[in-house]
């Protein structure tokens, strides 16, 4: 690797080596920085050409009056931070350099004067008639923590069926479940897996985080019965709307009794025929300027959404493939496309519209239940690469570039999540609107965002196209730009954040979160003293951090029963995952269990009447994490993961319906009759009036080791 080419790459944020999660010193290839930095836009092929893309960055640097995008942390509501001084002009402007700020409201300032939060624009001129301008991101200093604690539940909702779903869960099973455990249980909120709007067609592996569009939900959630206009159906079509009913309800019973699996296709085509015709209802004049109100505030964005699904059903859903004068969508022959395709597209609004109302329905239940949080929605890592935003934000991601993670002791070949990663100088460029703007949609009816693999708002590990992943690299972003825009969009929706920290953490990143007032993600198989590196014993509760969601697993984990019984290294011996003898795997399971439960032993939580399970939430209840999580198939005893990473072929990810242990589904409507829901519900019980220390010297700033899982 030559002087040069490494010297681009540090002045492009690309790293030429990196530190594993094992305190390994790896280089990076040339070939691979020669990649990434042409996926930036920088040609470093040959040494000239990266002697040359040199010297221009640095002149450019050097002649700049402003950076691309300029960020300032504000006091909001009297909340600033005691662990730093409160950042000072974001850019020293020399005294003869003249500046104004251009408020978002259009008002105009200057640096001298206390900004409000906001996306802003700074003007600057000099003496000699030079003049530039750059956006002004003034964010939240620090998030307000959520008041008190609270416990809730975490939930894949197409798990949660009820006896009226059309064969998986909905937006009105979600506004029930919402609503029984406000006000029967006392749960807090409720944790749900990405909603996003999904590729249209086959699916081969459904996961939800591989979305077509992070900015819009999936209309396959909603309940068609709860659209308004179902009850005004034209009688002639009446039947054939039934009929579709009947065949819902047929595929719905055929998961509930077991006999099938969760079949988004299915579930997909029987929802779309049937929102057609309910499409065919008249909006009366009030619904009517609700919908027109919805598409004007949801703008450019929407239109570009709703084009890319009318195109798809033309030219499928592959837009790398569509003729080539579609493939840009601000090209003449897209705008031509929309006016011929203009029912189509308004058919795309409305269906982004009427989920809409359902997601402002469930949460308001959730509100309505006094739940203090309601609905946490959760945010991808990124999108499909043939999907709407990979179509519609083209200009900020990284062409030929994947997202995925380094080798690790979890994945000794790396990860490949298939998902083109934001490029830090697009996005820089256009003041980061359109990741403020995906923050928004999903802020809207939530009072919390979890943010999938938050590294990634500091750092993500690129794998150019068509190599595995230990031939990628990290890619720096503008942490405080990143984490800023988060906290200037969830302070305006009053939300909190979650971010997902577990895995291969950057340093000072947990830190960072908390002081910015963000909560963490803490689960008890990863929860060690001495961390992942030199496991030492479970790790007491409380030596916990307090700013986190505490759970025992997560989608990606066997759930506690299975973890409990050592099922989880009888399934994946028998699919032919186990990368030691099976007899290895079944004793160091059997040792991390017992080590566990000599600790609540210890503790005095074991021998617990209602069972271990029951025993580790007591333990988990002894933190003091401020949001306390329960994986609802625990509480139900089902013993199936609903996704065992990287077995798409093999095993039924994400089409499971929640069950009890003897893998029987549990419909919504025998969720008050579990007994062990009911157990662990009592466990959580006024756990708002729990006293716990808060520590932020010790407490917060612990590491956290584990492992995010496969997308």
């Amino acid at each position: 690797m030559t002087d040069v080419l490494t010297a681009l790459a540090r002045a492009h944020g690309v790293a030429t080596a990196y530190t594993t999660d094992l305190g390994h010193r790896v280089g990076v290839a040339p070939d691979t920085l020669v990649a990434v930095l042409a996926a930036c836009g920088v040609d470093a092929s040959t040494e000239a050409a990266a002697r040359a893309a040199l010297e221009a960055h640095r002149r450019e640097q050097a002649e700049r009056l402003l950076p691309p995008c300029v960020v300032l942390r504000v006091p909001v509501n009297g909340v600033r931070t005691d662990t730093s001084p409160l950042s000072g002009h974001p850019v020293d402007l020399p005294q003869h350099v003249a500046h104004h700020v251009r408020l978002e409201s259009g008002r105009t300032t200057t640096l001298s004067s206390a900004l409000p939060p906001g996306h802003h624009t700074l003007h600057v001129r000099t003496p000699d008639g030079r003049h530039a301008h750059a956006p002004l991101l003034a964010v939240p200093d620090r998030l307000p923590a959520p008041a008190g604690r609270t416990w809730g539940f975490l939930v894949q909702l197409y798990s949660v069926l009820s006896r009226r779903s059309w064969g998986m869960g909905d937006l009105g099973d979600l506004a029930e479940l919402a609503a029984w455990s406000g006000h029967a249980l006392g749960a807090g909120f409720v944790q749900l897996g990405p909603l996003h709007a999904v590729e249209p067609g086959p699916l081969p592996d459904p996961s939800p985080y591989r979305p077509s569009s992070r900015r819009f939900a999936d209309p396959l959630h909603v309940r068609v019965e709860a659209v308004p206009e179902y009850a005004y159906l034209d009688p002639a079509a009446r039947p054939a709307v039934d009929g579709l009913v009947a065949r819902a309800r047929r595929l719905n019973d055929g998961v509930l009794d077991g006999s099938s699996l969760i079949d988004r296709e299915a579930v997909r085509e029987l929802k779309q025929r049937a929102l057609r015709a309910v499409r065919d209802v008249p909006l009366s004049p009030g619904r009517a300027a609700a919908f027109t109100a919805y598409v004007e505030r949801e703008g450019q964005g929407l239109t570009d959404y709703a084009t890319w699904c009318a195109l798809a059903e033309v030219h499928g859903g592959a837009w790398r493939s569509w003729p080539a004068e579609l493939r840009d969508p601000r090209s003449p022959a897209v705008a031509r496309a929309r006016k011929e395709l203009a029912e189509a597209v308004d058919h795309h609004r409305w269906l982004a519209w009427i989920t809409d109302e359902q997601l402002a329905a469930a949460q308001a239940a959730a509100v309505g239940a006094g739940m203090p949080i309601g609905l946490v929605h959760d945010l991808a890592v990124g999108v499909a690469p043939e999907g709407a935003d990979a179509w519609a934000l083209q200009r900020c991601l990284a062409a030929g570039m994947s997202v995925g993670a380094p080798p690790d002791d979890f994945n000794r070949r790396g990860q490949d999540w298939g998902q083109p990663p934001w490029r830090p100088d697009a996005l820089a460029a256009e003041g980061y609107r359109p990741f403020a703007e995906l923050l928004r949609s999903g802020l809207r009816h939530a009072g919390a965002l979890r943010v999938d693999h938050v590294m990634g708002l500091s750092r993500l590990w690129w794998v150019p196209e068509g190599r595995p992943p230990t031939e990628g690299t990290y890619v720096q972003y503008d942490r405080d730009a990143m984490l800023g825009v988060l906290a200037l969009e969830a302070y305006r929706a009053g939300a909190a954040v979650i971010g997902e920290d577990l895995g291969t953490v950057e340093d000072g990143m947990r830190e960072e979160l908390a002081e910015r007032g963000m909560l963490g993600t803490s689960v008890q198989r990863f929860e060690y003293l001495g961390g992942s590196a030199g496991r030492q014993g479970p790790l007491p509760p409380d030596q916990w951090r307090a700013d986190c969601l505490a759970t025992l697993t997560t989608h990606d984990l066997p759930t506690t029963a299975a973890w409990l019984s050592g099922e989880h290294v009888d399934l994946r011996a028998r699919l032919g995952l186990l990368t030691r003898p099976e007899a290895e795997e079944k004793a160091a399971a059997a040792a991390e269990r017992d080590g566990w439960l000599a600790e609540l032993t210890r503790l005095g939580l074991l021998p617990d009447p209602d069972g271990e399970v029951a025993a580790l939430h007591r333990f988990l209840r002894l933190t003091p994490a401020r949001m306390l999580g329960v994986w609802l198939p625990d509480a139900t005893g089902d013993r199936r993961p609903q996704n065992l990473p990287g077995t798409a072929a093999v095993h039924p990810n994400w089409r499971l319906p929640v069950a009890d242990a003897r893998s029987r589904p549990v419909p919504l409507e025998e969720l008050p009759e579990s007994t062990l829901l009911r157990i662990l519900a009592d466990v959580f019980a006024h756990v708002t009036a729990d006293a716990f220390a808060h520590d932020t010297t010790e407490n917060d700033t612990k590491e956290s080791h584990g492992s995010p899982g496969s997308r």
